[in-house]
């Protein structure tokens, strides 16, 4: 029963970590759209979107990965044969993938405090294709969770639709968001 409620913990804490960081990118996208803005609207919006990222950050995003990854832990320590399994080493490996995220996100949370009110150098179309990453990762971990021994036996077929999706939902941020630029704000 303890490793049943921790599972549950551990699922609606990742659920809390990726709405976070959903929500978080999103962010950064608002604030590199404000560059069109004129001066005052402009640092009024980049003031706001530098706080709501900071405390999104601090209070929900990191507090939840941190539950999230205790309770991991604490799985992979009362059932230790998890780590005898294929599935499980692919999962861990997607997580490597989601820890490196995490830290560019945290470097641009940095970045808009230290901006004060100054652009983000990243483009706006990147942003909103980075913002898709964690979806990406997230049909990974849930995938291989999901499929267990079948994540390895039909890989070859998974990594083709999974490739397929990125292609889609890349070519959809593109075409939604192709002459963004040249409208008039």
């Amino acid at each position: 029963m303890l490793y049943t409620i921790i599972k549950a913990l551990h699922i609606i804490f990742m659920v809390s970590y990726f709405a976070g960081i959903f929500y978080l990118v999103r962010i950064f996208v608002y604030y590199k759209d404000t560059d069109a803005f004129d001066e005052t609207k402009k640092n009024i919006l980049r003031e706001q979107y530098t706080f709501m990222a900071r405390r999104l950050w601090n209070i929900i995003t990191v507090p939840a990965g941190v539950i999230m990854t205790v309770c991991g832990l604490a799985m992979i320590f009362l059932n230790f044969n998890l780590m005898k399994t294929p599935w499980f080493h692919l999962k861990l490996t997607f997580l490597v993938g989601l820890a490196v995220y995490h830290y560019w996100c945290w470097k641009k949370v940095l970045k808009l405090k230290a901006l004060d009110g100054n652009t983000l150098e990243t483009a706006n179309i990147k942003l909103r294709q980075a913002n898709e990453v964690a979806t990406f990762i997230l049909f990974l971990v849930v995938f291989t969770v999901i499929l267990k021994s079948m994540v390895i036996e039909y890989w070859w077929q998974l990594i083709c639709g999974f490739f397929v999706l990125v292609f889609l939902i890349m070519m959809t941020v593109k075409l939604v968001n192709k002459g963004k630029g040249k409208r008039a704000r």
